[in-house]
Order: C-alpha cells, then sequence, then structure tokens
C-alpha cells in the first residue's frame, strides 16, 4: 500500500491505495488518518491524478472527479458512497433522500452509518449531506471542515494555497 500527503486550504491530506487506485483520502488530524500502516510506503510522486484533481477542486475549477476509486466496505456501504458520487456539486441532501434514493427510505439510520465510515473523503462527498431539520451533522474531518467545504463549493470560501 503507498500513501502521499498533500497540503489543502484546511489541513494536510492524506491519500492512500494500491497500483493508483484509491482507496482512503483522509485529514492528517483524523482517527482515519491512523489507517496508515506501518508497512505502508510514502510515495510523493503517487496519486497525481487525484493530486491534480483536488488542487482544481479547491482552486474551485473542477466539480467532478474522475478518479479510480475502490472504496473498502460492505454491499450496502459501497451503495450508499455510490450514491454519495451522485450528489451534484454545490448542492445537498439528506440521509432520508439518500435512503428514499436506495430504495429504502426506512434505512436513514444505516445510511447515516454508512456515510459516516466513507472512507474518501471529499472524492466521495460525504460532507455534502445533512439532517432531516437542514442542520448539520457529524464529519469525520470535522465540523469546521464541513462548513468550509459546503461554503466552498456555493462560491462562498476560496482560499489560496
Amino acid at each position: 500500500m503507498r500513501y502521499r500527503v498533500l497540503p489543502s486550504p484546511i489541513g494536510e491530506i492524506v491519500v492512500w491505495g494500491e497500483d493508483g487506485v484509491l482507496s482512503g483520502l483522509s485529514f492528517t488530524d483524523s482517527g482515519k488518518a491512523s489507517a496508515v500502516g506501518q508497512s505502508w510506503q510514502r510515495d510523493d510522486t503517487a496519486f497525481n491524478d487525484a493530486a491534480e484533481q483536488l488542487r482544481a477542486y479547491f482552486a474551485g475549477t473542477l466539480t467532478a472527479f474522475e478518479v479510480r476509486l475502490e472504496p473498502r466496505g460492505t454491499a450496502f456501504q459501497r451503495r450508499v458512497w455510490n450514491a454519495l458520487t451522485d450528489i451534484p456539486y454545490g448542492t445537498i441532501t439528506t440521509y432520508g433522500r439518500l435512503a428514499s434514493g436506495l430504495g429504502d427510505p426506512k434505512a436513514t439510520r444505516a445510511v447515516g452509518l454508512a456515510n459516516g465510515r466513507n472512507p474518501i473523503a471529499i472524492v466521495i462527498p460525504c460532507h455534502r449531506v445533512i439532517g432531516a431539520d437542514g442542520s448539520l451533522t457529524g464529519y469525520g474531518g470535522g465540523m469546521h471542515r464541513k462548513q468550509w467545504l459546503l461554503a466552498h463549493e456555493r462560491g462562498e470560501a476560496r482560499l489560496r494555497w
């Protein structure tokens, strides 16, 4: 497994995977970044496509990622994560709408749990999901980052880096 650390306007990001296929993206100061194993090799030339697309996303010039992904999870989690990639840039949805879109309106809680286990933040845009009452709910990278990402996608948070 290889990993790379990338700068961003909202903190360092670590990306990891094998053979150029991304299986993880997290902030270096989050618990998910601890998934980087001791036997993994840091490679600052790996995942150039992801690095370039993330730069463009943060610069405000990219609205849809085209990165090879292999998130690891259950079949249900992968269905939820796939549905997350269908949420358009700059828009939000709720856990209930996601559950209904997956054909099971009663699966709101399960959708929320799967959303929280998303291993590839930003690229799989779990930050675009909010509570039914319009409130911002948890985000593994921290609520300040979720707020920034949503504001960024509305064109309200341009940081240069």
